[in-house]
């Protein structure tokens, strides 16, 4: 197949959309089930190429969850334990492969960012993981192979609607890409560029240890990067993305957004949130959306008289801002990754306040010699790795 024509672009109004390969060779995909749309393509495309670049540069199952066009999670299949498991609603699934423990590390990041994602899958899908994906509400799934007992599983989701991809693992793009926009062609060089830790070599700062598994939560941030709308910032921590904060014009306004996310992440965990008691029946996306206003500012909405009983067993007491600051600041050892240089300090006054200890990012400000002291007055490790990760 060279060319798929697809029910219309970006939006209902925008037609005719389809895709094909600009060299004539077939098409690298193959669509087992469902339909996707030109955005749920773009999500895919982007999502395989992050996971495969995790996957080569780790070793480990990698999986993400895509939405309009930016990843919302990404993360490795290292072991999950009790805490994360029970936060991420996996902990009644028994044990689960590296596979999907990567997805559920991905999608558990932010689960309010991911409800409808896409994912993306290093690995064949097996059963484990689809499993996870069939009880999630989601738009689709690519992957470069599924077994036969998980394909069948994702296959019934939507009443066999549900958007099943298999791309081929050898296929390499072009060199060039091109863009169209107001009628009028870009082209550049595809970003090819092997994120390895080769760019944590020039460590800038007093502090100069960066630990083995930092090294891969900032290679794992920075590959995100890669593939989110810029300006963007990404706070990881033990193998997975803890917070993403996507096309912003400011760059604070990036890290203030990631840092709000890894401390959403932390807040799960804390006793307060891990003790509520919900009512039987109410389903992962209403827990989640009472949990994300439980532990923000609106927690009044959720325990006004009345509201409470529709979601919990018992009124849970109020999470006090001096409580949450107490548990943030049991935070520590978080990579963060930028994907162009930090123009002043107060990025690096920020990712102190969520854990952040080691930093990723390419240097080149005039103010480069503020960046490194404030990291120094707080201990901080931070390599400039010389390279811009800009998407658009």
């Amino acid at each position: 197949m060279k060319e798929l024509e697809l029910k219309y672009g970006c939006n209902p109004n925008q037609k005719p959309a389809k895709i094909f390969v600009n060299d004539g060779r077939e098409l690298p995909i193959k669509v087992l089930c469902g339909k996707p749309g030109y955005i749920n393509f773009m999500d895919a495309f982007n999502g395989w190429q992050l996971v495969k670049e995790l996957k080569q540069a780790t070793g480990l199952p990698a999986a993400t969850s895509f939405k309009h066009v930016s990843p919302a999670g990404a993360a490795v299949g290292l072991p999950l334990d009790e805490t994360l498991a029970k936060i991420y609603w996996v902990d009644d699934l028994g044990e689960l492969s590296p596979l999907a423990c990567a997805y559920a590390r991905a999608r558990g990041a932010d689960r309010m960012s991911s409800f409808g994602d896409f994912i993306a899958l290093s690995d064949v899908c097996d059963v484990s993981t689809a499993k996870i994906i069939k009880r999630e509400v989601s738009d689709g799934v690519i992957a470069p192979g599924y077994e036969p007992e998980a394909l069948e599983i994702l296959c019934a989701k939507k009443g066999g609607k549900y958007n099943v991809i298999e791309i081929d693992p050898e296929y390499v793009p072009v060199e060039l890409e091109h863009k169209d926009v107001f009628g009028i062609t870009f082209e550049q060089g595809r970003n090819n560029l092997a994120i390895n830790k080769d760019l944590l070599k020039n460590v800038v700062t007093e502090n100069k240890e960066i630990p083995e598994l930092a090294a891969i939560d900032l290679i794992i941030s920075l590959i995100t990067l890669k593939y989110t709308q810029s300006n963007s910032v990404c706070y990881a921590k033990g193998g997975q993305a803890i917070g993403i904060g996507a096309g912003q014009q400011s760059r604070v306004h990036c890290t203030r957004l990631a840092g709000s996310k890894a401390d959403n992440w932390m807040l799960r965990q804390a006793p307060q949130v891990l003790n509520l008691q919900f009512v039987d029946g109410i389903g992962r996306a209403d827990r989640d959306n009472a949990i994300d206003n439980y532990i923000g500012d609106d927690y009044m909405d959720v325990l006004a008289d009345g509201a409470w009983e529709r979601i919990f067993k018992v009124k849970p007491a109020v999470f006090t801002k001096e409580e949450k600051r107490a548990w943030l600041d049991q935070m520590e050892d978080v990579a963060l990754g930028s994907d162009a240089f930090f123009p002043f300090s107060d990025n690096v006054e920020r990712a102190k306040r969520s854990g952040v200890k080691y930093i990723a990012q390419p240097g080149g400000s005039v103010r480069d010699d503020l960046v490194i002291e404030c990291c120094n007055k707080y201990n901080m490790a931070m390599a400039f790795t010389e390279i811009r990760l800009f998407h658009h």
